[in-house]
């Protein structure tokens, strides 16, 4: 109890260790962001064999989970070290090499421990010590892992998604960020709203503009803030999202037609409407002269 209230008094130590925290889970976030659309995609084989009464083949009936097998060089497959292991701290040791083949190791990995440790950082600055710093920690890291498969694979695992619905909902039924009732309608509308727009685009066009991950993306949204953050946040998404996505394509030398990930653009904008939705309205009305 006395840590629970020097940290409640002293928000600098709480800043901090929620930066701490951010490194570590930043390098699980790592895991998950690599594996676990691979863990998806052998279900799924899986499954079709099953129905289609198929053995699997003999080498993929080996354990590959979050956990198993221990994170190896994926050069020369040497298992790493804990020591080798640390965030950040170990990339900068090695300068971004395998200890053992020396192959340049991802930059994207200490980037996505360094960007889960300032984000936590300033979800722990934001709210203070208590129950809702730790309910938005849990969010950010969440939409990190959604943003980063999203951006990989163009999926939004329902194994994510799903939980962090209902930890809004069980969250906001104590009132922690808006009422139940906000909440229950911020999931309605989140979901209806792009889902409108899917069948709208494609009644008219013929072809899907997106894929319902993204309306689930948007309710689980709308469960943690109410229906009030959906406007700012659609509006938000839908301008960077058109801005980033023609740079990225024109980057890379693709037609307007390449399909690109929608979600990391809602997970971001939603993020920041829950966090400064209402200084951002308040600002826009008051510009406005209304």
């Amino acid at each position: 109890m006395q840590i629970l209230d020097y940290l409640a008094s002293q928000a600098l130590a709480f800043i901090l260790l929620a930066g701490l925290l951010g490194l570590i889970i930043g390098s699980f976030l790592n895991v998950v962001i690599h594996r676990l659309p691979r863990m998806m995609e052998a279900q799924w084989l899986q499954q079709s064999r099953e129905m289609l009464e198929l053995e699997s083949p003999e080498a993929e009936q080996t354990t590959y989970n979050l956990i198993l097998p221990h994170s190896h060089c994926p050069h020369c497959k040497t298992e790493i070290k804990p020591w080798q292991n640390l965030p950040v701290i170990s990339y900068l040791l090695l300068r971004g090499r395998c200890g053992q083949c020396k192959e340049t190791i991802s930059a994207r990995y200490p980037l996505v421990e360094l960007l889960t440790a300032g984000l936590s950082m300033l979800v722990a600055w934001q709210f203070g010590f208590g129950w809702p710093a730790a309910g938005m920690l849990v969010l950010t890291w969440g939409l990190i892992s959604l943003s980063m498969i999203d951006a990989d694979t163009q999926l939004l695992p329902d194994v994510l998604v799903l939980p962090l619905l209902w930890l809004g909902l069980i969250a906001n039924s104590f009132g922690t960020y808006t009422s139940l009732d906000e909440a229950l309608w911020g999931a309605v509308v989140g979901y209806l709203s792009l889902w409108s727009v899917y069948w709208v685009f494609k009644l008219v066009t013929g072809k899907e503009g997106m894929g319902y991950g993204d309306f689930k993306l948007l309710a689980m949204l709308g469960t943690w803030g109410g229906w009030q953050i959906l406007p700012l946040t659609i509006l938000m998404s839908s301008l960077v999202g058109a801005i980033l996505g023609i740079i990225i394509l024109k980057t890379r030398g693709q037609d307007n037609a390449t399909p690109l990930p929608f979600g990391p653009y809602l997970a971001i904008a939603g993020w920041i409407a829950l966090i400064w939705g209402e200084t951002i309205t308040s600002s826009y009305m008051q510009f406005a002269g209304f």
